[in-house]
Parts: structure tokens; C-alpha cells; sequence
């Protein structure tokens, strides 16, 4: 796992951000994760769930992490939910790996409907991106090696 605590680093927004810092409208929260809009969405919706634990990013985790991800990927389709997405099968949930992590922490991207990202948006976040892992992908490395690779 990454650093641990709350405060993680100084000039981490996403830790700025957990440690209501900042005036970014947090959408969900609890204890471990919170969940807010993406400043610069790609899809209709785009969220972010983001540990408030600093975790550096998914190449970070262990295979004891993965109850975390489990977490992350709910909050991710229970704020899809929230926000009338019928087709929950026309999202895309993951991680960007590094280095194409915009910001160093831990945090799962929730788009959709994924079958109107344009362009540009499919060469970060669609199937063929090598940039971007999906949270199914994730678990399933955690769980059978322990790490993403």
C-alpha cells in the first residue's frame, strides 16, 4: 500500500481534497473514500472515488488491497446510480497507470455512458488504451499475483 494517513502529502490535491482543503463538492463519502466530479470530464458522467488514505496509485497495491478496490468500485457505481445511469453495463471503471497519472493518488475514474466517449476520450479511457486498467482487471491481478503488474 502507499503512504499511509489521512494527510498524506502536503501538495497532493487529491489529499487537500479528503481533507476538505479545497471547495470541490464532494458527492459521496465515507470513512475510507470520497467521490467527486472529474474537472475535466470525458463522458456525460465522470467521478473520481479516491482513498483518503494517500496511496500513490494502483501499481501501489497489494493483494491485501483488494477489499479497497471491492469499495472503490462501489461507490463508483452507487454514484452512477445517484446519477440515473440506466445502462451500468456502458461505463468504464479503472485506473490510469503509471506514468499516466495525472495526479500521484490512488483514484478510480466512473464514466459513462462509455459508448459515447469521442476520440480523444477513448484513447485515454477505452478498451485499447494502454494507459488505463480496469478495476475487473485490477482484482483480478491482486487476486491471483498479489500486485498489479
Amino acid at each position: 500500500m502507499g503512504t499511509p494517513g489521512a494527510s498524506g502529502s502536503e501538495d497532493c490535491a487529491f489529499c487537500q481534497i479528503a481533507n476538505n482543503q479545497t471547495d470541490v463538492e464532494i458527492l459521496l463519502s465515507d470513512g475510507e473514500l470520497l467521490c467527486f466530479r472529474d474537472i475535466k470530464p470525458s463522458a456525460t458522467h465522470h467521478f473520481l472515488v479516491v482513498s483518503r488514505t494517500h496511496i500513490i496509485n494502483c501499481k501501489t497495491l497489494q493483494g491485501n488491497d483488494v477489499p479497497l478496490v471491492e469499495r472503490m468500485e462501489k461507490m463508483g457505481r452507487s454514484i452512477l446510480e445517484k446519477n440515473k445511469v440506466s445502462n451500468l453495463n456502458d461505463v468504464r471503471m479503472g485506473f490510469h497507470m503509471p506514468p499516466f497519472s495525472s495526479v500521484p493518488h490512488l483514484h478510480l475514474h466512473a464514466l459513462a455512458p462509455a459508448s459515447t466517449m469521442n476520440f480523444k476520450s477513448q484513447l485515454r479511457y477505452g478498451p485499447q488504451s494502454h494507459w488505463f486498467i480496469t478495476v475487473d482487471k485490477v482484482l483480478s491481478q491482486l487476486k491471483t499475483r498479489g500486485k498489479v503488474k
